[in-house]
């Protein structure tokens, strides 16, 4: 018994000893602070990835724009600002020039060629007058061109330009289609201007002999030509013209619309080509004087220039150009 009680003793002691002696485990943490520790070490982790994200696409686009930089550098060596690299019939423009005319129908109505006014309505011809203002205004002040038009000189048939040099366009002389007289479109008789369409380092082949005129031709434009040529003292520059023609489309347009000048000559003088690109050109240009033309019809127009190497096409209007005149 005695024994007994002892070992009881011993094994409760022991027991007592092992308790005190023993590493209390940590303290459950809750649900709040477990989640507030995921949520900072995935912001962190986050806010590194965007960084990466960030900084790879910065050496990215950077890179990708210098690359870019140096092959437009390259490339813009091979071409000159003022030669074209490709040139008439090797070019998309081609070596056939375009005719144009003004003035043109409003934008609202863009693929409208129709001239259509009240002869007696300053305020309805208004338009047509100021949009000759604005084509013409280069040519009555050249000073706005590129080089302040300071290179520009007289030429004639027998005076060509000179290197870096370009041919004046004298507007002044053009009446009765000037700014100070309406362009005549009070009169009923208005002037349409006609303008070759610029080609670099085209030169025309010109109708200079009246042996080889195409059969295509108008008569009165045949019978212009022959009597330039036996003009004196004109020398055969003088017959280094591209000519132009206006008439009617059809047998009525043909009656209707009445007679024709052509102001300050019929066609483009030939020392104006071929076009180089130099400050200050201004292209040649010609009024088309229509006298009296038949009001209340609507008048189909079609005007050519006239050159062996101008060739026309109705359907794409190549070497040509049609317009409608309708005065009320």
């Amino acid at each position: 018994m005695p024994m007994t009680r002892a070992h009881d003793l011993m094994n409760s002691s022991g027991t007592a000893a092992g308790k005190s002696n023993a590493v209390a485990p940590p303290p459950k943490k809750g649900f709040q602070a477990r989640k507030e520790k995921w949520m900072r070490s995935s912001a962190a982790n986050s806010v590194a990835k965007a960084a990466k994200i960030v900084l790879f696409y910065i050496i990215f686009y950077t890179a990708l724009v210098g690359f870019f930089a140096a092959m437009l550098v390259v490339f813009y060596q091979t071409l000159d600002p003022k030669i074209p690299k490709w040139q008439l019939t090797s070019s998309l423009i081609g070596s056939n020039p375009g005719l144009g005319f003004r003035p043109m129908p409003p934008e609202s109505n863009v693929e409208s060629t129709l001239i259509w006014y009240k002869g007696n309505d300053d305020k309805n011809y208004k338009y047509w007058t100021e949009e000759l203002d604005s084509f013409l205004k280069v040519y009555k002040n050249p000073g706005l061109l590129p080089g302040g038009g300071q290179n520009k000189m007289t030429c004639d048939y027998e005076k060509p330009v000179t290197p870096g040099k370009v041919c004046e366009v004298d507007i002044k002389h053009y009446y009765p289609c000037t700014q100070e007289n309406n362009y005549n479109y009070h009169k009923s008789a208005p002037c349409i201007f006609l303008k070759l369409n610029k080609i670099f380092g085209w030169k025309p082949d010109f109708y200079n002999d009246t042996a080889n005129l195409p059969a295509l031709m108008p008569q009165d434009l045949k019978t212009h030509i022959e009597t330039q040529k036996n003009q004196e003292p004109k020398s055969k520059e003088w017959m280094n013209t591209v000519w132009v023609s206006c008439e009617g489309e059809n047998p009525a347009d043909t009656e209707n619309i009445g007679p024709i000048q052509y102001i300050p000559r019929r066609g483009f003088p030939g020392y104006f080509f071929p076009f180089m690109n130099t400050d200050g050109y201004l292209s040649p240009i010609v009024a088309v004087f229509f006298e009296r033309p038949v009001t209340g019809v609507l008048i189909n127009i079609e005007c050519k220039a006239w050159a062996h190497n101008i060739f026309h096409d109705r359907m794409e209007r190549r070497g040509s150009v049609h317009f409608e005149l309708m005065i009320d």
